[in-house]
Formats: C-alpha cells, sequence, structure tokens
C-alpha cells in the first residue's frame, strides 16, 4: 500500500507533468543567490536535445526591465542571471513570483516559466527610532496604554516580526494589540502610579523578535518623563483618513489635511503631527507637515509602481497624551504609457504553397497601464496577404490570410539593406516606371530599453546615361542651397562624374588609335604566299612594312702560330647578293614577290 508521502510525491510528478505539457514549468529558488545559480533543468523538462538549443534558436526573455534569468547553452539549465534581493523586488507581497518565457524561434513556440523567490532571513526587526520620549503626567491612572512605535521587518512568513518584550520596571507593562491586517501594535500600559517625587525618568527596552532560526532582534530604548497633570489627550476628527489622486498629479500637491483638537490650555494643548507607522518608500513619496498636518507630494507617483499607500499619523500634546489615525491614499492610473509590440520571432521569407496556418511572426504585445488603458487591439496595416491570429495571453502569431501567389503579391522596393552590415543593395532590376530620384532613410537601432535610434538619408539617382545623370545632379545641385552641406556634396558628386566620363573617353581614344595602326600595318604588309617562299625568316629586315633580303658573308681566317700578321680570305662563292642591282633612275623599283 502507498503511504501519504508517496501518494503525494505522484500527484507531484503528476502535475508537474501536466504543467510541461500545456508550456509552464515552475521553479522555486531562495532570494539573494549569486549569479550564474542553477534554478532548473529547462532542456530535460521540456525535452529539449542540448544541439537543438543552438539549432532552434532557443532563448528566453522577460516583461521587466531587467533580466534575472538566463538560459545556460551548453547544459539547458535556467541560471540566475542577477542576484534577486526579495524584500526590494516584491515588497510587501506575500509570495514573490517572477515570470519568463521561453521562445523556441525554430518552432514557433514558446513555454510561460514561473519562478518562486522564497524568503530568507536576511533582515532584522528595525525601529524608525531608536530612542523614544515619552512623557507621561503623575496623575496619569494605571491601566492607561500609550501606543508605541512598531517595528519594521522586511522578510516574510516566519521571517518577519513575530513578537515584542519589554524589561525596564515594574510601573510599566507591555500589551500587544491585533490590528485589523493581522499586524501586532505595541503598546504600554501604566501598571502602577506614578510620582513625580518618587522618579522623574525611567528607563525601557522594547525588543522585536522575528520567527527566524536563528532568531534576529532589534531594540528600542524608552525614556518615560513624569510630568505635571494633562488630562486630555488630543483627539483626530476621523479615525481614517481616505483619499485617491491620479498618479499624474504635480509634485507639491496638497493631498490630505489630517487635523486632532486638544482641549487643554497652553502647552498642554499644542499638538504636534509625525508619523507612526510609515514605510521607508512612503515617507520618501509624503511629506507631513507636522505643524498643520498637511500631506503634500514630494515625487512622482507612478501607478505601476504602487498603487496604495497606508499611514499612520500620531498626534501628541504638550503633556505626551497621543492619538493614531490611519490614512489610505490609492493612486489611480492614467493613460501614460503607450503600447509595446515586441518580435520575439520572424521569417524572413515564405513559400507561396506553405500550408494554411504557416506561423510567419511571433509577435508580443504589452501596455503598462491597467484596465481600459491596458487593453489592446492589434490589426496589420495595408493591403497584406496576412492577418493576426491570438495565440495565447498578449502573443499574436502572425498568418497568411488567403492562398499564397508570389505573382499577384506587390512588386518589391527597389533597394535593400543589410540587417547587420547596413550595406545597401538593389533587390530588383529598375524599371521605367521607377522615379529618377529616390531617397532612402535607413534606420538604426539598439537593443537597450528603451532603444535608441539614428537615421542617415541617402539620395540615389537612376540615369540611363552620363549625360542624364549629370543633368539630374547638377539639378539636384541648384535645388539645394548654396550653404547647405546637400549643395557642396552634389557640386564634388558632379565635378567627380566629369572626371570619370573625361578619363573614360581618353581611354577609348586611345583603344581605337592603336587598333587602327594594327589593321594599317596588316593591310601593308604581303601575304605570306610568294617569290619569298622557301628563305629563311632571318634573312629578312622590315622597313616600314617593306621586306628586303639580306646578303649573307662567309668568311675564312687562318693563323700561324710565328705569324704577327692574320691571313684573312674572302670566298667569292659564298657572298650571295640577294638584294637586285639598283634599276635605272627612270624605271620604277620592282616589288619584292613580284614575278
Amino acid at each position: 500500500r502507498w503511504g501519504r508521502r508517496q501518494r503525494a510525491l505522484l500527484w507531484a510528478v503528476l502535475l508537474a507533468a501536466w504543467e510541461a505539457a500545456w508550456g509552464q514549468l515552475r521553479y522555486s529558488v531562495p532570494e539573494e543567490m549569486p549569479k550564474g545559480s542553477f534554478v532548473g533543468d529547462v532542456a530535460k523538462d521540456l525535452g529539449l536535445q542540448l544541439t537543438a538549443i543552438h539549432d532552434r534558436g532557443v532563448h528566453t526573455v522577460e516583461r521587466g526591465r531587467t533580466q534575472y534569468f538566463s538560459l545556460h547553452g551548453k547544459t539547458g539549465h535556467l541560471v540566475m542571471a542577477e542576484r534577486i534581493d526579495r524584500e526590494q523586488l516584491c515588497e510587501g507581497v506575500q509570495q514573490c513570483v517572477l515570470r519568463c518565457e521561453l521562445v523556441v524561434e525554430g518552432e514557433m513556440k514558446f513555454y510561460e516559466i514561473e519562478v518562486e523567490i522564497t524568503d530568507i532571513n536576511d533582515n532584522q526587526p528595525t525601529f524608525r527610532e531608536a530612542e523614544i520620549e515619552l512623557r507621561m503626567s503623575e496623575t496619569t491612572a494605571p491601566g492607561v496604554r500609550f501606543p508605541l512605535p512598531r517595528a519594521h521587518d522586511p522578510d516574510a512568513g516566519r521571517n518577519s516580526l513575530q513578537s515584542y518584550e519589554l524589561s525596564g520596571d515594574e510601573h510599566f507593562s507591555l500589551a500587544v494589540q491585533a490590528g485589523p491586517g493581522g499586524d501586532q501594535r505595541p503598546e504600554l500600559v501604566l501598571a502602577k502610579g506614578l510620582g513625580r517625587e518618587e522618579a522623574a525618568f525611567h528607563e525601557l527596552v522594547l525588543r522585536a523578535m522575528d520567527g527566524g532560526d536563528p532568531a534576529r532582534t532589534g531594540t528600542a530604548r524608552i525614556r518615560v518623563t513624569v510630568l505635571d497633570a494633562n488630562d486630555n489627550a488630543p483627539v483626530f476628527s476621523q479615525a481614517e483618513y481616505t483619499v485617491r489622486v491620479p498618479e499624474d498629479v504635480p509634485v507639491s500637491s496638497t493631498l490630505v489635511t489630517v487635523t486632532a483638537t486638544d482641549v487643554d490650555e497652553g502647552l498642554n494643548g499644542q499638538v504636534k503631527y509625525s508619523y507612526q507607522t510609515a514605510s521607508v518608500k512612503a515617507s520618501k513619496i509624503f511629506h507631513l507637515d507636522a505643524e498643520t498636518g498637511v500631506i503634500t507630494l514630494m515625487h512622482n507617483l507612478d501607478f505601476e509602481e504602487g498603487n496604495s499607500y497606508e499611514l499612520e499619523v500620531q498626534v501628541r500634546d504638550g503633556g505626551d497624551l497621543s492619538d493614531i489615525a490611519k490614512v489610505v491614499i490609492t493612486v489611480s492610473d492614467v493613460n501614460d504609457n503607450a503600447p509595446e509590440i515586441l518580435v520575439r520571432s520572424a521569417l524572413s521569407e515564405i513559400s507561396e504553397d506553405a500550408p494554411s496556418g504557416s506561423v510567419v511572426a511571433l509577435l508580443y504585445v504589452q501596455d503598462q497601464d491597467s484596465g481600459a488603458s491596458g487593453e489592446v487591439r492589434c490589426s496589420l496595416d495595408g493591403d497584406v496577404p496576412f492577418r493576426l491570429q491570438s495565440s495565447h495571453g498578449s502573443y499574436y502569431s502572425v498568418v497568411p490570410a488567403r492562398e499564397l501567389d508570389r505573382e499577384q503579391a506587390t512588386e518589391p522596393g527597389l533597394f535593400r539593406v543589410g540587417l547587420h552590415s547596413g550595406e545597401v543593395r538593389t533587390a530588383r532590376f529598375p524599371l521605367a516606371r521607377d522615379a529618377a530620384r529616390q531617397s532612402l532613410v535607413v534606420l538604426v537601432k539598439d537593443h537597450g530599453r528603451p532603444a535608441l535610434t539614428a537615421t542617415a538619408t541617402l539620395s540615389v539617382v537612376l540615369a540611363e546615361s552620363v549625360a542624364e545623370l549629370l543633368a539630374e545632379l547638377g539639378s539636384a545641385a541648384e535645388a539645394a542651397a548654396p550653404g547647405e552641406p546637400a549643395a557642396g556634396l552634389t557640386r564634388w558628386l558632379v565635378l567627380a562624374v566629369a572626371a570619370v566620363s573625361c578619363l573614360f573617353l581618353a581611354f577609348l581614344l586611345l583603344l581605337l588609335a592603336l587598333r587602327l595602326r594594327r589593321w594599317r600595318q596588316q593591310q601593308l604588309l604581303p601575304p605570306a604566299a610568294g617569290a619569298l617562299r622557301g628563305v629563311p625568316v632571318s634573312h629578312f629586315v622590315g622597313i616600314d612594312g617593306v621586306r628586303a633580303f639580306l646578303q649573307s658573308y662567309s668568311h675564312e681566317v687562318s693563323l700561324t702560330a710565328d705569324s704577327r700578321k692574320s691571313q684573312l680570305r674572302f670566298s667569292g662563292a659564298s657572298c650571295c647578293d640577294t638584294l637586285p642591282a639598283r634599276p635605272p633612275p627612270d624605271e620604277p623599283a620592282p616589288l619584292l614577290g613580284d614575278e
């Protein structure tokens, strides 16, 4: 038989499997974990292979401005990207849950991940003031209660404030009352009558303890001064003040005024106001005038950061009698946040025979406002063959609205720019209906939040000839003012194009002259066949296209050992005059090669 522990484990496993199947994962980590700490094995829980993390473009995205988690590419683990202070991130919230999405671009899927940040006992109870001054009349009857400042512990659950203790003398005791929200309110109770002649001062110690193991404590010293009679305590006009203000209320505006009256006269009838209990955040936003009880705004309100504040105001008279009133300030939302559209994944192209329902892009839409101001409507502008389809929550998918046909699609633009390189290229051949002058605006933005952008304008002139190009550039230069940078730039472009055109024309003329000279030489030279056939090439000399024979001579040289002079004998048979005799002046010289 299965025990209770086995059945609980089985239900936990089944619950985790059900959440994974429906695209949701839950993890829990304590606060103050260092960066890179393990949160959960996302790859194992979703059944993803480690190689698919890189191939399918798997990454995490978060809705807030700070990314607290990241996906480890080698292990598939979800790890901490930042150290988390639960008290700073989820102040006053019992369950601190952070959410992120795991997007698989290759499969057009996403999975929701919830991470609960559990509390650790890293804070001790603290009092707003370490020294507390109280004044009591010696005629105060035993049993009268005096509210004491409450300690604050930002930890949650058992690690938060649990109890109070009082140490001092027998004249006083401690009573703890439960407030409307279950909070503990310490009160000093006069257990025994006071006598100024007996003791003018009483020293007490108030100790606050949390429920951690080991427990943390905070202390405040109480000094009670015994005064003469003050038999009336100040009283607020109402026990609770409630005010609602919009989040765009100007700074220094008066929000509410608390008033209290004391029927005593003189010093005992003068009252002063102060905060009995207020969070550090609230005390920095709202200012309380000690003399008039006017509460004014010191810093701008933001509904998304805090929509309600509770303050406890205490009034004291000159005899140190007091009263407490509660002030609730509710912040109403105004439409001060524009909707945001984030592209989680997108395709650069799609086949015209793609099946119905194919996802082209995955979009996430969010608006930080609440209520009607936070509701958004999404649509696609222009006549495009696509439509928006709600996926889950704030996610939308871009899918074809009808069958795609590449030949009835809208004609693409003439230019395209590299997403990461910034290169501007033509996307198609220019057509006759394209404008001669094209103006391109290139926008670049970073990945910051909010994203910063910059633009550059590029002017392109389309022309069929150099003359037309020069005319277009000249008109563009005349259109610009003489002092503007565009006019100077166009002037230099005109000069550069003219210089290049002149160089190109000179090159064409030189090439034509060389061609003509070679053709003329070929026309003047005779064909290879004729009377000169069989004569070695080395026996010819060419002058201005006319070939002539060279004479070949053979000499015989004989030397003797004792002769100082060389004997040189010419052989008549070896001398061959290959050139014909010079004709008479009145006869024309025969051309070589004629028979």
